[in-house]
């Protein structure tokens, strides 16, 4: 770093005394921000966003660009002039959907402050973190004119689906995106206050289960017990995928976990986690099963199985006797290293269709759990699961995403509508991402 900045406390308590005298135009500043909705799920506002961040990262003396891809345009930019090492630091500008409606206190995109803290979506993933991040580098240019080493920043417009353009971004702008040390600041404060840094984070895969029955919405008194029941066919199926002691029944989903090592159960054990706290905060009375299992364990040695949303039929006031047509469940796993799908494994998974059996048919030619059937999927799948009642669609759509892109098309699959309901699943896996 160059002499007298970095290295040089008086500096940087220059930058600080600068901070301090900023901090409600700060805040002011993030709340702006974060009051622009930016929804990759959707679409929703992200090509704004991106340029509003852009000219905002320009202002504060970075040479800024976007670059262009499939989806949502990532934002890079750039200080260089030092002869020091050069850091890039990545955020996404991208949030999660939110609406009052999920148990929001206040408008999730018109933030608010209470008791010392800013209540809006994306205030902690994560505009609050790279614009902190910013701001930062913002305050020492002003004392200082330079910077003590080359900074890069770029900024992710689709992380929350699972970021499906970065590996050809990567791929090619590599050398634009070069860099000695990166950083990512996209996770929690712990509780104790004290500086964290996160070698690793679980990877995700996302898959959509769909179940079907009459062509149209039908009255329930009329038809309830004689026509199928999209809902409780999909209910039935996903009881199938887990045991009440927290078990995934999934064929294959533990097969690559490992166990920890002496040295890494030592380290998740000194790790101060107050459940009593957690209990309290989040309102809730019990731990999820396997309640014995230490939370740290939890989050970085098992892959974990959710369902994200369970959609179908009638969800609006009072009653409405409704048979519905459709029932559809998203869900997400959280993978460990030791079981995410392997290099050996095929990018693409072929399309298949069939009804599950319960042992080998003519339809399949080979029990589900055959060697032949398994070397042609990953390492792990979330499709074998026994149901004899439910036609089954599936497509496995590679590395790279946890959700569609509403910046690129998606072809729904198509099949001939069987008499009885019909399933179908759609995966993307992602893959695991490093911290540092």
């Amino acid at each position: 770093m160059n002499k007298g900045q970095g290295d040089n406390p008086v500096a940087l308590r220059d930058v600080l005394a600068h901070v301090a005298k900023r901090q409600q135009e700060y805040v002011n500043r993030l709340i702006d921000y974060v009051s622009r909705p930016s929804i990759s799920a959707s679409g929703k506002g992200v090509l704004d966003v991106a340029c509003y961040i852009r000219d905002r990262m320009r202002d504060m003396g970075l040479e800024t660009e976007l670059i262009p891809t499939a989806g949502a345009p990532m934002v890079l930019g750039q200080w260089s002039g030092s002869d020091g090492p050069t850091l890039l630091l990545y955020g996404h500008y991208d949030v999660q959907p939110a609406d009052i409606a999920d148990g929001w206190v206040s408008d999730p995109f018109k933030p608010v402050v209470r008791d010392g803290r800013i209540y809006g979506r994306g205030t902690a993933d994560n505009k609050g973190q790279h614009l902190a991040q910013l701001l930062a580098i913002e305050a020492y240019l002003s004392c200082h004119e330079r910077l003590p080493c080359n900074v890069k920043v770029l900024l992710d417009g689709e992380e929350e689906i699972g970021s499906p353009q970065m590996p050809a971004v990567v791929a090619e702008h590599g050398d634009l995106l070069r860099a000695d040390l990166v950083v990512i600041s996209d996770g929690p404060v712990d509780p104790s206050g004290r500086p964290m840094i996160s070698l690793g984070v679980r990877g995700a895969l996302g898959f959509e289960l769909r179940a079907t029955g009459a062509n149209a919405e039908l009255h329930s008194g009329h038809w309830g017990g004689v026509a199928p029941d999209p809902m409780w066919d999909l209910v039935q199926l996903l009881a199938t995928m887990k045991d009440p002691r927290g078990h995934v029944t999934i064929d294959g989903f533990y097969d690559e976990v490992q166990p920890l090592s002496p040295a890494g159960r030592e380290a998740l054990e000194r790790l101060e986690i107050d459940v009593s706290v957690m209990k309290r905060d989040l309102q809730f009375d019990e731990l999820a099963e396997p309640r014995e299992r230490g939370v740290a364990e939890r989050r970085v040695a098992w892959p974990t199985l959710t369902i994200n949303g369970l959609h179908g039929g009638y969800g609006g006031p009072g009653l409405k006797s409704v048979l519905p047509r459709e029932a559809v469940a998203k869900c997400t796993s959280g993978s460990w290293k030791h079981n995410v799908p392997t290099t050996s494994s095929p990018r693409y998974a072929p399309t298949w269709s069939g009804t599950h059996p319960t042992s080998a048919s003519p339809a399949w030619g080979a029990a589900w759990n055959h060697p032949a059937r398994r070397s042609t999927l990953p390492s792990w799948n979330p499709f074998a699961v026994r149901s004899s009642r439910h036609r089954v669609r599936s497509r496995c759509c590679g590395p790279g995403s946890v959700g569609a892109s509403p910046f690129t098309s998606s072809p729904r699959h198509s099949a001939s509508r069987p008499s009885r309901c019909r399933a179908e699943m759609r995966t993307s896996p992602s893959t695991a991402r490093t911290r540092t």
